[in-house]
């Protein structure tokens, strides 16, 4: 019978982002400053880890402050009213590569939970030259955002749509082994 293990997230070496295609042809990046995470393991097994996550809205950035404050607005985030962004995850289920998992769990944006599936690499565990035990993750994902609700979009020129409908996920997630 193993112990129970809290884990926090090391934000100094962790990052949240996202892409989404603009115009269709090209990415705009963007990223959260605030945002937290912490899990519960079996000892150092993160097969069943209970997850958590949210993100600040207001923290959102993507390099341009009238585009920010649009997504901040309720075409999309409504963050005045929807301030975080949260997923809760239950546990690693092992893929057919080497270090890879598959973790699902619950994203709620805007007060729509949907269930989603993550790629997660597991980089490992080890300890910091000050004694503090670490557990590394790199997280891949993709949703549709109108399924939260994020629908505004404008029309192009040549019948195209300003916006793609798919947003991918990224994120490097440290975790601290508490004490």
């Amino acid at each position: 019978m193993s112990t129970q293990t809290k884990w926090a997230l090391d934000p100094t070496h962790s990052e949240v982002g996202f892409k989404i295609k603009h115009l269709m042809i090209t990415n705009v990046s963007g990223s959260f400053g605030s945002f937290t995470a912490d899990a519960i393991t079996d000892g150092d097994d993160f097969n069943t880890a209970q997850i958590n996550f949210s993100a600040d809205i207001s923290s959102i950035n993507t390099g341009n402050e009238q585009r920010d404050t649009h997504l901040k607005s309720p075409d999309f985030f409504e963050a005045e009213k929807f301030a975080h962004l949260t997923f809760k995850g239950n546990g690693f289920t092992p893929t057919d590569e080497v270090g890879e998992f598959e973790l699902n769990g619950d994203l709620t944006i805007r007060d729509v939970t949907k269930p989603i599936k993550l790629k997660v690499e597991m980089g490992g565990i080890a300890k910091d030259p000050w004694g503090q035990t670490k557990a590394g993750f790199t997280i891949a994902g993709k949703i549709n955002r109108k399924d939260f609700g994020l629908v505004w979009n404008a029309p192009t020129e040549a019948g195209g749509l300003l916006v793609s409908e798919e947003v991918r996920l990224n994120a490097e997630i440290q975790l601290v082994k508490q004490a």
